[in-house]
This record gives structure tokens, C-alpha cells and sequence, in this order.
């Protein structure tokens, strides 16, 4: 990832403009995840807990998944000249360690009045799957 994030303007930003990224989520990610957010829950932890459970086998957390929102507003889409407003979360199904992520947001809204856009944001597998979805409103500065 480029660490300079984008920087676009309100009047650069368009309905149906997209940005697109993958990554793949590691076992360290999950490990780090839990150290600051506190979450060992076994399902996501704990090998022998989480095969017994529907799942099979360990799941990432949810809100690690949802947390690459945030490169996505604040580096890519518009980038520099976000303020992130608001985010609506679905979590649809689960993801596990290993899995190559595609996160896609694409702006649907633009208020002129009030500099907000409002952008569709999901997260698929490498399947295809729809992970997470929501909506997200970002002031742009």
C-alpha cells in the first residue's frame, strides 16, 4: 500500500467512481486484532473451540474485516479529505485465516449542500462471497 493517501476533492469525486484493493488476512492480523481490541473470543482464537463450532475452524473477526473501510475512505476514496461520518455494517458471512479479501466501496450519493458522499461499501472472498456490506457517509474537506 502507497502511504501517501489520495487526495481528492469534493468536485473530483463522482457517482459510480469505485476503488477496488485486496489483501490477504494473516494469522498475525487476527493475533494483533485481539491484542488491542480485546476480543479472544475461541471462535476466533482457539483451534479446538472454533472446530467444533458450525464454523469448522477459526473465523476472523468482523470488525477486522470492517476496519479496512477505514484505508479505504481515508487513503483511497477521496483519501486526504475524508471525514469519516458514518458506517452501516452487515456482517453476511464469515471469513477465515488466509483468505484473499477484495474490499470495494463506490460512491452512489453526492449532497452538494452538505459535502457529503455517500459511499456503498463491501468486502468479498476470494469466491465471490459477500463477507460484510454497509453504507458509509464521508464529509469531504
Amino acid at each position: 500500500m502507497n502511504e501517501k493517501p489520495n487526495e481528492l476533492s469534493f468536485d473530483d469525486v463522482s457517482i459510480g467512481q469505485k476503488e477496488i484493493f485486496s489483501t490477504i488476512i494473516t494469522e498475525s492480523m487476527l493475533e494483533e486484532f485481539s491484542k488491542f481490541s480485546g476480543d479472544f473470543n475461541p471462535l476466533h482464537m482457539d483451534n479446538e473451540f472454533a472446530h467444533s463450532s458450525t464454523f469448522g475452524k477459526r473465523i476472523v473477526h468482523g470488525m477486522l474485516l470492517a476496519s479496512f473501510f477505514s484505508q479505504l475512505i481515508g487513503m483511497r476514496l477521496p483519501g486526504k479529505n475524508s471525514l469519516y461520518f458514518s458506517q452501516t455494517i452487515n456482517f453476511r458471512s464469515p471469513c477465515y485465516i488466509d483468505d484473499k479479501i477484495q474490499v470495494v466501496g463506490e460512491v452512489t450519493e453526492k449532497s452538494n449542500s452538505t459535502r457529503i458522499i455517500t459511499i456503498s461499501t463491501s468486502i468479498f472472498n476470494g469466491s465471490g462471497t459477500c463477507l460484510i456490506d454497509g453504507v458509509a457517509k464521508v464529509i469531504v474537506r
